[in-house]
């Protein structure tokens, strides 16, 4: 079976007085270690369908499977801890995240909420969570609005890493970063997929970008 099957997705929101179908009737799997792509223009659905993914909205029709299970029928302690094996890296982290927090401390979060590591174990992950994505220990007590662009998506991908997820949902992760960064990120992210079989799920609107990471 399929790490993630998603079956005849369908989204409608209304606005004013209209039905606006942002998701119609959309099919499509992933296979563990693999890199699908979700290609089109703004607009087109492709953050809804990572936001039904991730289950920050409902759909109105279809299903969902991850790593076997009914996705959408997890409730509560299950649905938390299958969250864990789920992650999501944003275009712009200063939007998802506070920019007041530190680097720990938004390392911090996912270690402490899924139980990961005692508050003492804590510091030295953090440490090696920035030294897997190429940051050294000293931007932990970093504001994360005060690091280069590069540097919080970087932070933003420790953090997804942070719970050994199978999956990581980028949401046009490296639209908004320099050409030489771009190619960085797009580096350690294919870096990290070869030495731990992460799956991801691709969104871009750049063709170019998709042909160098997606299978």
């Amino acid at each position: 079976m399929s790490l993630l099957a998603v079956s005849y997705l369908t989204k409608r929101y209304r606005r004013g007085g209209n039905t606006v179908v942002a998701v119609d009737d959309v099919s499509f799997h992933i296979e563990p270690g693999e890199t699908l792509a979700l290609a089109g223009p703004s607009g087109s659905g492709k953050s809804t369908i990572a936001r039904l993914v991730l289950r920050l909205i409902e759909p109105d029709a279809g299903r969902i499977d991850f790593e076997d299970d009914d996705f959408l029928a997890l409730r509560g302690a299950a649905l938390r801890a299958r969250r864990a094996h789920l992650q999501m890296v944003f275009q712009d982290p200063l939007a998802a995240f506070n920019p007041r927090a530190t680097v720990a401390r938004l390392l911090d979060d996912p270690l402490r909420i899924h139980g990961i590591a005692s508050r003492a174990e804590r510091p030295r992950r953090i440490a090696a969570l920035l030294e897997r994505v190429g940051l050294t220990a000293d931007l932990a007590p970093r504001a994360i609005h005060e690091i280069s662009g590069g540097q919080r998506q970087r932070v933003a991908i420790a953090r997804a890493i942070a719970t050994k997820p199978s999956l990581i949902v980028l949401d046009e992760a490296v639209s908004a970063l320099d050409v030489s960064v771009r190619g960085q990120i797009l580096d350690l992210l294919l870096d990290l997929q070869r030495q731990e079989r992460i799956a991801y799920l691709f969104i871009s609107h750049d063709l170019g970008v998709v042909r160098a990471v997606a299978h």
